[in-house]
């Protein structure tokens, strides 16, 4: 992996802080992007809104001007705003949208010119309320459904040079995260997952053993979507 680059949003924490350091010991050179600053890291960090459009633009200039190439973006960033649907203002809607869902198109289209030079991967962190949810959760679900069907059509229309998968955590433990016993007991793995299981398995989509992978989505939940639940 040595001189290669990733691009990691959402790179301050949880999930894409995680994918930050397992890129960097496998030998990247990491990009870092999120809206506020970050630890001290293995990451050169970039404060954007990969949103908007110009910001994106101007992050990925910034990358072939200083980095000189790009083979991986990994497209993390996301916010969840809960409240019923009644009272779910359109303006909220929309900044979770565009901050889960439209920012990874933005992303896959500017950066699309740089990876498709160094036969390049794009990875999608969706999530597994693409396909259950909790009351309230309106926009998040319908982001994360949206970027798991983004993803197969981004790698249909550019590959074979670059390919696109999904990863859909479940349940991830953070930094500072209280776990109880029956947290862990309930998944069919044994245990709540944590960023180290999110960030290998980015690193093996993103790697030369995954050349025949594109346009899947990969369900990370300790086995939880395949459990049948009832009330006793």
């Amino acid at each position: 992996m040595k001189d290669r680059v990733a691009l990691v949003t959402g790179a301050a924490r949880g999930i894409g802080r995680g994918i930050v350091e397992r890129l960097a010991r496998d030998g990247f050179r990491v990009v870092g992007v999120d809206v506020e600053d970050g630890p001290p890291g293995p990451a050169r960090m970039v404060r954007a809104d990969v949103g908007d459009p110009a910001a994106v633009a101007d992050l990925v200039a910034g990358i072939e001007a200083t980095e000189g190439r790009l083979d991986a973006v990994i497209s993390n960033a996301g916010i969840m705003r809960r409240c019923p649907p009644e009272e779910l203002a359109p303006t909220v809607w929309d900044q979770v949208i565009r901050t889960n869902l439209t920012a990874a198109f933005l992303l896959a289209r500017a950066s699309a010119p740089l990876l498709r030079r160094q036969e390049g991967a794009i990875v999608t962190i969706a999530s597994t309320r693409a396909r259950q949810s909790e009351p309230d959760t309106e926009a998040y679900a319908a982001s994360k459904g949206g970027l798991v069907a983004l993803t197969h059509a981004l790698a249909i229309s550019l590959g074979p040079a670059i390919r696109v998968n999904c990863v859909s955590p479940g349940w991830i433990a953070t930094a500072g995260a209280e776990l109880r016993p029956e947290d862990h007991t309930q998944h069919p793995a044994g245990r709540v997952g944590t960023v180290e299981d999110v960030g290998g398995l980015v690193a093996w989509l993103v790697g030369p053993e995954a050349g025949f992978v594109t346009g899947a989505e990969f369900v990370v939940d300790g086995g939880m979507t395949r459990k049948m639940i009832y009330a006793e």
